[in-house]
């Protein structure tokens, strides 16, 4: 007797977890909502308005009381360019003033925190109080250090009395190295190193001890000594770092201005008048005059010049890395 076979269905197959979007519940999103609103509200208000509303300050004339803006368009930036003979000269100056900056400070900083930091790397004692010394100008509040050095170069400061001692008289200056023009700058160049190489010399003595000490162990073997083992060697590890520091060093260079503000302003002359400190002057000190929008263009200007300065910086980095 034959026996009937039961035919069987498809056999039922797993399905996969779903792999898609998670899904919250309503309660969840409002929460979340709720806790993420007061940053956004935030954002919105003091930093996406205030970009916008800076902007379009740019295109316009105004005081800063009359309840209306005069609309110019593009008329700030060519005055401060080339067309307004009050603003174009002084923008000019400021930006070679600026340039100056830029040029040296970096240089210099580099030039000073390096060996700085390899000599420091290298002392097996005092390391830490040596560190504190060094770093002690990065925590110095700015405008009593501002004040200081004013002291310090006046005619009858520190800086004249100390060359006057050692028999140096003919480098003194009777007007004070903040009152000769000549030397002006390059005495508030010197200061804006200063109060920069703490915090590069720790980022460079940061990057030495991250330096395999095998490495130097290998050069030293094959006979290299250590100006050798510093070029060839340390110095091209570090290259990074060096692009960081560079890149600090012009920010500051562009944008900052309080030194200038606090010792010189701007004085004597226009000899120590810099980007920044234009654009605070236009902004602050302009006697009630509609130069609002002059100081938001060339602000903006600064801005394009500070991006474009971070992406060749960017890709100068990429290439050494």
């Amino acid at each position: 007797m034959a026996v009937p076979t039961i035919a069987k269905g498809p056999s039922p197959t797993r399905r996969a977890p779903s792999r898609g979007r998670t899904r919250y519940r309503p309660s969840e999103v409002a929460w979340g909502a709720a806790f993420v609103a007061p940053a956004v509200i935030l954002f919105a208000v003091m930093g996406a308005y205030t970009i916008g509303y800076g902007f379009s300050l740019s295109f316009a004339k105004w005081n800063g009381f009359t309840p209306n803006w005069s609309w110019v368009g593009l008329q700030n930036y060519a005055d401060l360019l080339w067309a307004d003979p009050r603003y174009a000269p002084r923008v000019r100056t400021a930006a070679v003033n600026t340039l100056w900056v830029m040029i040296a400070v970096p240089i210099l900083t580099v030039l000073v925190s390096f060996p700085l930091a390899v000599l420091l790397n290298s002392v097996r004692r005092l390391k830490t109080v040596l560190r504190s010394v060094y770093f002690l100008p990065q925590v110095t509040s700015g405008i009593a250090v501002y004040f200081a050095w004013m002291y310090v170069l006046q005619p009858d400061g520190a800086v004249n009395l100390l060359l006057r001692s050692l028999g140096l008289g003919s480098l003194q200056q009777p007007q004070g190295f903040l009152g000769n023009p000549s030397t002006a700058l390059p005495t508030l160049i010197v200061i804006t190193v200063w109060s920069s190489v703490p915090v590069s010399m720790m980022l460079y003595l940061a990057g030495l001890q991250a330096v395999d000490p095998t490495l130097v162990e290998a050069a030293r073997v094959d006979g290299a000594g250590s100006w050798h083992i510093i070029r060839h060697v340390i110095w091209p590890l570090l290259r990074p770092i060096t692009a960081i520091i560079v890149l600090l060093a012009l920010r500051d260079s562009l944008q900052g201005f309080q030194t200038f503000l606090v010792m010189t302003n701007g004085g004597p002359g226009d000899h120590t008048n810099v980007l920044g400190l234009e654009t605070y002057r236009l902004a602050f000190l302009s006697l009630l005059g509609p130069t609002l929008g002059l100081s938001s263009a060339l602000g903006w200007m600064l801005f394009v010049a500070a991006v474009i300065l971070a992406a060749v910086n960017l890709r100068a980095m990429r290439r050494v890395t």
